[in-house]
């Protein structure tokens, strides 16, 4: 007899539960009276909003911090943190049964915990919130509210009718999942980022609408887990902003790992019969059905901008792009600064904080910093990872920058082979005619390590013909990073510069 999957989701109240709400939004917590008027209003307690608070009360300014939920927002309680701990759970499934790759006898019984996973990434969570305590950031000076925000006019706002002057304020209110559209879905139940790690039993079946970062990194976690898994996109390739021969080897990869794809397919209508989720597809004008144990819908995220009241502070957004601000990450109210996900297309949380560090910055020391100034780079944490900083080539093309491109697969670099991890590789583009860095991908199980040696050569200005000087501890795979560079140095040699040599050697 199959035991039919439970679709409810809600944390277990455990001790480590306890503790961790205990640190970001303790129940007895008395909101301060206000000292105004402050110097800086920050709006959101996630990511960005702890970077600003905490860098503007070192400074020793005046500071209030209001948060509608939890602190630390998505990334330290429904993002970054929960999810690279289940990925590394499900990695460690993956190479249980993929021991025979190293040489090593697989367990003959290999039975997932699901509970036990879920346990830990409790127990981690917790232990990583205490970093973003509500008293921590109290005894740092930092007026701590809770509750339900809106502007009131151009310098002021309430918090639960509280009225809250300031001389500046920065909205970091952060980004919230978008849900697709789809007849059905909402009555049929669905989860999202914020609420797939309150599991607490592995759906048999799973469908992952949306082939994006966040889709491919659940959807092969849950396919290690257990799950039998499959990714409906709309479009013709998932991570369509990647080079394409980067998301060919992650899609390789998912082929290994059993995940089915079906791309430029789209879900038309979910209905629920005897418990199961029917959803209906179509691919062109060829239509199916597939029926599943729960939906993940990870098709993008939208700006949490509604309900702010931003009109009363003049402040200028829309629904889908946010709040729109200038390159100093300025809004249209000179006193109001917005930073994170409520304004950025590039929702990072790395991006998040550095854009915080910039508004503070600007606002409170006179600043003018450019977040185009920054040099960000960005993973998405599947096995192989796919990394990248700067251009790519369709970009340098499409401002008519001359590119060269160098590329060196992981198969040739000595440590992948010997953890028989070869698939992937290191490409580096330079500007045509110097040794300039303009970008990079790495495909790889570190390229997220990997990717910060070039993220810190182009930041400090460091060409590809240096690197090439730079030696790497043998044997890593960042020696495939130094490869490249030398390769770069190669095509310096021309025939008149190598004419010249045989010349000065045969003396």
């Amino acid at each position: 007899m199959t035991t039919r999957f439970d679709a409810t989701v809600s944390t277990p109240l455990d001790a480590f539960e306890h503790k961790r709400l205990a640190e970001v939004h303790p129940e007895a917590w008395n909101n301060p009276e206000p000292s105004g008027p402050y110097q800086l209003v920050i709006v959101g307690a996630g990511a960005a909003g702890l970077v600003a608070a905490r860098e503007a009360a070192a400074l020793g300014a005046r500071v209030a911090l209001i948060e509608r939920h939890l602190i630390g927002g998505t990334c330290f309680n429904s993002g970054c943190i929960p999810s690279k701990t289940l990925i590394r759970s499900a990695s460690a499934y993956a190479e249980m049964r993929d021991a025979a790759r190293y040489g090593a006898q697989a367990p003959a019984d290999i039975r997932v915990d699901f509970a036990a996973v879920m346990r830990r990434l409790r127990r981690i969570r917790s232990h990583l919130t205490a970093t973003t305590s509500v008293r921590r950031l109290a005894a740092s000076g930092v007026d701590v509210f809770f509750g339900h925000t809106r502007f009131e006019g151009v310098d002021s706002l309430s918090v639960n009718g509280q009225l809250l002057q300031f001389d500046k304020a920065l909205i970091a209110t952060g980004a919230r999942p978008h849900i697709p559209d789809i007849p059905g879905l909402r009555q049929a139940g669905f989860l999202t980022n914020a609420t797939v790690f309150d599991l607490t039993e592995l759906p048999p079946r799973l469908l992952m609408i949306g082939g994006g970062p966040l889709g491919c990194e659940l959807a092969q976690a849950f396919q290690r887990l257990g799950s039998r898994v499959t990714i409906v996109q709309d479009l013709p390739l998932f991570l369509q902003h990647e080079e394409r021969d980067a998301a060919q080897t992650l899609s390789e990869a998912f082929a290994r790992d059993g995940i089915e794809v079906r791309l430029n397919t789209r879900a038309t209508e979910v209905r629920v019969e005897h418990g199961e989720k029917v959803v209906d597809l179509v691919c062109d004008d060829y239509r199916s059905t597939i029926r599943v144990d729960a939906i993940l819908a990870g098709v993008g995220r939208r700006p949490n901008v509604q309900g702010l009241a931003l009109e009363a502070a003049a402040v200028d957004y829309d629904d889908a792009g946010g709040i729109t601000v200038d390159d100093h990450l300025r809004s249209s109210n000179p006193r109001i600064f917005a930073a994170g996900d409520v304004c950025l297309d590039g929702k990072y949380t790395d991006v998040a904080e550095e854009s915080a560090r910039i508004v503070v910055r600007n606002a409170l020391l006179g600043g003018c910093e450019q977040l185009s100034e920054l040099v960000v780079p960005w993973c998405t944490y599947t096995d192989p990872e796919i990394a990248h900083v700067g251009m790519y080539v369709r970009e340098a093309n499409a401002r008519g920058i001359p590119i060269k491109t160098f590329t060196v697969p992981m198969h040739q670099s000595d440590r992948a082979v010997t953890d028989s991890e070869e698939a992937g590789f290191v490409k580096i583009h330079i500007r045509d005619g110097s040794d300039t860095i303009l970008g990079a991908t790495i495909v790889s199980r570190d390229a997220g390590d990997m990717i910060n040696e070039i993220t810190l050569a182009m930041v400090a200005g460091i060409g590809l013909r240096t690197l090439a000087r730079v030696i790497h501890a043998y044997p890593t795979k960042t020696e495939a990073i130094r490869e490249a560079a030398m390769a770069y140095n190669c095509t310096r040699i021309t025939p008149r510069l190598l004419a010249r040599l045989h010349r000065w050697l045969g003396r």
